[in-house]
């Protein structure tokens, strides 16, 4: 067998329950989520009885979904399972920053919480939408994009789906330009249009904040949104422009599967992540956790493979 990758999960995965099964099967699941929750009371709940609507607010959103993916890497971990290597999607990538030691779990929590809430408040100021664009290709996305006010390209996902960031004004009109030309478009599950100029306030703000933390090195590879490639450099920069720049998230995978990462695992609510690697390559293993019977699941894939 190969190397191994933990990859967390982003925004738009969530629902109601997220974390609960793991939570009551894995004393280090309950252990790191108590931990956490101490640090913003209510996240559990939310996480465990919040509604779609309330999950779906940036602010809930964000610290629900790094607490119930740490959580699940954590007792991923206590079972022997542990990564060569490590990303995450928009805000998956603090989870995985977190994980691989750059900064301690809680501070990557509090990171999280903060961001959020920077984010939260420009999607206010900025009405906007985001959309998956399918069966067009990453140029024809861009090139229609370019026709319409306010309309960018911000996540480019797997072939044939582009993820763009809208103002509400335009996306009606671009989502009937996108089927003029043959392709589809399905509304994400999320509160603003990240990863665009929409959100260029938060970046800003966000670049503040972390200069609040001392990083160090980490402990495994960890790749970034923002180039596609492995972190060098200013983390920090790379991380605050990580809020109004595009997701490379084809570039990662394909970067990871050249350094000898043959095994995925995503860590997070649902499997969205595991569905777009599967169409980057094909060939790869994947797997999600979402539970304990998962973590079985996966330790007798891995020792197996």
């Amino acid at each position: 067998m190969g190397k191994i990758a933990f990859v967390f999960s982003g925004q738009g995965a969530q629902f109601p329950g997220m974390g609960k099964a793991l939570y009551e099967a894995s004393a280090e699941a309950k252990a790191i989520s108590d931990k956490l929750d101490a640090i913003r009371p209510g996240t559990l709940e939310m996480c465990f009885s919040g509604s779609a609507d309330d999950l779906k607010k940036t602010e809930n959103t964000q610290p629900c979904m790094f607490l119930t993916e740490i959580a699940a890497a954590e007792a991923l971990k206590a079972a022997g399972i542990t990564p060569d290597a490590t990303a995450g999607f928009s805000l998956g990538e603090i989870t995985a920053l977190a994980f691989s030691g750059i900064v301690s779990i809680e501070d990557g929590f509090r990171i999280v919480t903060k961001r959020a809430s920077l984010m939260q408040s420009e999607a206010e100021k900025h009405p906007a939408v985001m959309d998956a664009v399918l069966k067009l290709s990453d140029e024809k996305v861009e090139e229609t994009a370019a026709l319409f006010d306010k309309v960018y390209p911000v996540n480019y996902n797997s072939p044939g789906q582009v993820v763009v960031s809208a103002a509400e004004a335009s996306i009606g009109e671009f989502e009937a330009k996108v089927k003029e030309e043959g392709g589809r478009t399905m509304r994400l599950n999320v509160s603003g249009g990240f990863h665009s100029p929409f959100m260029h306030e938060a970046a800003v703000s966000f670049a503040e904040e972390l200069n609040k933390y001392t990083f160090a090195e980490p402990e495994m590879p960890i790749y970034s949104n923002v180039t596609g490639k492995k972190y060098e450099g200013d983390i920090k920069n790379l991380l605050s422009k990580q809020i109004e720049s595009p997701v490379r998230w084809v570039s990662i995978v394909s970067e990871m599967i050249n350094q000898g990462i043959d095994t995925f695992i995503e860590i997070g609510p649902g499997s969205t992540l595991t569905g777009l690697i599967k169409r980057i390559n094909k060939d790869v293993r994947t797997y999600n956790v979402s539970d304990a019977e998962s973590i079985g699941h996966i330790i007798s894939e891995v020792s197996n493979g």
